[in-house]
């Protein structure tokens, strides 16, 4: 990938090709490095899905690689996760995975082993002969569509043990849940129904909460506010936006495109969302 101030560009097939689509976002620390992690699904022309990767992107060098999802079966036999993964969150080891209808999956990070041959051709789709898998542990179920995911901050950028889960909808508003992250999966705090269509992604920094809002070809939409309302903000994100994710550490809000040729992993300076100091201005 090439990087352009806050803004990440594939420079492969990745930005073209139409077998594989990236998803979620978000930022953490795996092998003692501070990761972007980007997720993907892998579908066939009957758009059925095939498996699901997360790509790991060092934030300080020019290093990344791929970590298939798997699902364990009888007797151990490794099988692609086969879901959208439309967003995610990442605490520690455990990475949690928007699995549409099908409620969030968790997958251990701290587990990621080599598979070979057959294997991997198999959770890779038939893309790779070698790769990195990480395997589900657990289902949570959530009373939501569970199309995307996203971490919450307090309003001096310390991460807090609670996501948002929200619903993409084409025809009617999608609502969106505040839950508690526990040892047992996620307790309800809240629910808000911001009146919004086609919404991708959504983040807590305080008591403000900042959702993206897809358009088709056309240039995405961030929403930001309180509650259920939410005020359209004046800076555009990338046509096909897909989920976001705060980086509290070098302060940026994080978004991708999934469009082929138009895929970037962009980044808004906080301050240019008036986020300083840990306090928005």
């Amino acid at each position: 990938m090439l990087r352009r101030g806050a803004d990440l560009r594939w420079l492969t097939a990745r930005s073209w090709t139409n077998r594989w689509y990236p998803q979620g976002v978000d930022t953490g620390v795996l092998q003692g490095r501070r990761m972007l992690a980007i997720s993907w699904f892998r579908q066939d022309r009957t758009r059925t899905h095939l498996a699901s990767r997360v790509s790991f992107i060092d934030l300080a060098r020019p290093r990344r690689f791929d970590v298939a999802l798997a699902i364990e079966g009888e007797g151990g036999t490794l099988e692609p996760a086969r879901i959208h993964v439309g967003g995610l969150a990442w605490f520690g080891d455990r990475l949690f995975a928007a699995a549409t209808k099908q409620g969030i999956w968790e997958f251990d990070l701290a587990g990621i082993r080599s598979v070979r041959g057959a294997v991997a051709r198999r959770l890779t789709g038939g893309a790779r002969s070698r790769t990195l898998v990480a395997v589900r542990t657990r289902v949570h179920a959530v009373d939501l569509r569970c199309s995307f995911i996203g971490r919450v901050f307090d309003d001096h950028g310390r991460p807090l043990h609670r996501v948002l889960i929200g619903e993409f909808r084409s025809k009617d508003a999608g609502r969106i849940g505040e839950f508690d992250l526990t040892s047992d999966g996620f307790s309800p705090r809240r629910m808000l129904e911001p009146g919004l269509r086609h919404m991708q992604g959504a983040v807590g920094w305080g008591e403000e909460i900042f959702v993206s809002q897809s358009d088709g070809l056309r240039a995405g939409t961030l929403w930001r506010g309180t509650g259920d309302g939410l005020q359209r903000a004046s800076l555009p994100l990338p046509a096909g936006c897909q989920d976001l994710a705060l980086d509290a550490e070098d302060r940026v809000l994080w978004s991708l495109g999934e469009h082929p040729w138009r895929r970037v992993v962009h980044g808004i300076r906080f301050a240019e969302l008036g986020i300083a100091h840990g306090r928005r201005t």
